[in-house]
């Protein structure tokens, strides 16, 4: 009988790139996925701390798995992820005292894989040994039920971060910069596109910053064009940049590169300059002005996602009517929007106040809320009447649902199986976040010929 194991899994796509690292030394050890958490020999935690919100979800599951070693002392648990992080887990084994094993971001999983060969037999414990090696071949191995049936995977290209923005908890939690070798990236996509992946997304803190740790190494563009030329990859995309480090390099290949995809996702956080400051970012508002003009310029049909955090230590109503501001002129295609949390260990939460109350956090929070609804209405309409290439990557509520070049959500009805496939799809409706149409070539329903009672 099959040993199996089971992830839970919240966060980042990072997470979700790490997971599959893992999962994949345990299919070499004869290990198989189960949705069955209960029933799974190895119950593995992948944990998110960037928010409260985020760690207090990973903790109280965490919690929760104590009844499941209780009833079987012989499971394995495992917890990985920010939650330990990389400074040690003394207070957490001290806490979850059932737990068995924990491991830091971006692990080869070699403390699973010890604890697991430990009085087995030797067949096992030589695979084992093997194991600590094998993910520097980049190679990975999807659950069954994900083979050929994945459409889009992300893929860690650098690790950890060594910028240290005053608000972030990533680099105390991922440690500092590391980029993988082109060649180990390269190989695992490789494996992704034979297991059926149509996209990957490349991943990083700062993605935009991969190579810089490298004397004389390769760069972003350098990769996206090695990528690029992989049988089978069919779109590419990359996620998070800083707006110091997006270079004409970088913009050229996306404009270039026939997969690549035109999506730049480049965080502004904020648009004052004294809180631009206190966070630690490094730029001023108008350099990112200058910057989304630049990349508009080179990629004429950019998306160009942001990030902002509102209610910031110390901002003002009128350095926030700044931000509203800025994103009003702009008309970005997007805008991932949080209210100011400061996490316990990061610059801000130990220099700076958290002087905005909470309800004004939310009211600048709706503002640019409604911002963004109002900015992409317009912008949205632009696709009426034409037609783009959607890759489709699952059903929604009976329809197909997928994303155009630029990252747009798309949904059509077709009765054929279309999951995973390049679908040209003619837009006749428009949201804020989303647009449907159908299919040009949508085959029409077969006559049925009449019958004479």
């Amino acid at each position: 009988m099959n040993k199996t194991y089971h992830f839970w899994i919240t966060g980042c796509q990072m997470n979700y790139a790490d997971a599959r690292r893992v999962a994949t030394e345990l299919q070499r050890l004869g290990y198989q996925s189960t949705p069955n958490m209960n029933e799974a020999d190895v119950v593995i935690l992948q944990t998110c701390t960037v928010r409260q919100q985020s760690e207090d979800k990973a903790v109280n599951k965490l919690a929760n798995l104590k009844p499941l070693k209780q009833k079987d002392p012989n499971k394995t648990i495992a917890v990985m992820g920010c939650v330990v992080g990389v400074r040690g887990n003394e207070a957490l084994a001290q806490a979850f005292p059932f737990v068995d094993v924990f491991m830091e971001p971006s692990t080869n999983g070699r403390p699973l894989v010890n604890h697991l060969a430990q009085g087995e037999d030797q067949e096992m414990e030589q695979t084992a040994v093997a194991q600590l090696h094998a993910w520097q071949d980049g190679e990975v191995i999807l659950p069954a039920a994900e083979r050929g049936r994945l459409v889009s995977a992300p893929v860690a290209v650098v690790y950890g971060c060594s910028h240290a923005c005053s608000f972030c908890i990533i680099p105390q939690k991922r440690g500092i910069e590391r980029s993988r070798p082109v060649g180990e990236i390269a190989a695992e996509v490789r494996s992704l596109a034979a297991q059926g992946v149509k996209e990957v997304v490349l991943l990083g803190q700062i993605v935009d910053r991969y190579g810089y740790d490298v004397p004389d190494g390769p760069n972003l563009a350098h990769l996206l064009r090695v990528i690029n030329g992989i049988e089978g990859v069919e779109r590419i995309r990359f996620l998070t940049s800083h707006p110091n480090y997006m270079t004409d390099e970088i913009l050229t290949a996306v404009r270039d590169l026939p997969k690549v995809m035109p999506q730049i996702e480049v965080p502004i956080q904020a648009g004052n300059d004294e809180v631009l400051g206190n966070m630690k970012r490094e730029y001023s508002s108008e350099a990112y002005r200058r910057l989304v003009q630049r990349i508009r310029r080179i990629v004429p049909d950019a998306a160009i996602h942001c990030d902002i955090i509102v209610g910031f230590s110390g901002e003002t109503d009128a350095q926030f009517q700044e931000t509203a501001a800025i994103l009003a002129e702009l008309k970005l295609d997007k805008i991932h929007l949080a209210r100011y949390s400061p996490r316990p260990g990061t610059v801000s939460a130990r220099r700076l106040p958290d002087d905005v109350a909470e309800d004004e956090k939310r009211r600048r929070f709706h503002i640019i809320e409604q911002l963004q609804k109002e900015i992409l209405t317009e912008k949205m309409k632009v696709w009426r009447g034409r037609t783009v290439n959607v890759l489709v990557e699952d059903k929604y509520k009976g329809r197909w649902r997928g994303r155009s070049p630029q990252g747009k959500l798309v949904f059509f009805d077709d009765p054929r199986e279309l999951k995973g496939q390049m679908v040209d799809v003619k837009i006749s409706h428009t949201g804020p976040w989303s647009m449907s149409g159908e299919a040009v070539d949508k085959p029409q329903p077969e006559s049925i010929p009449l019958v004479m009672a």
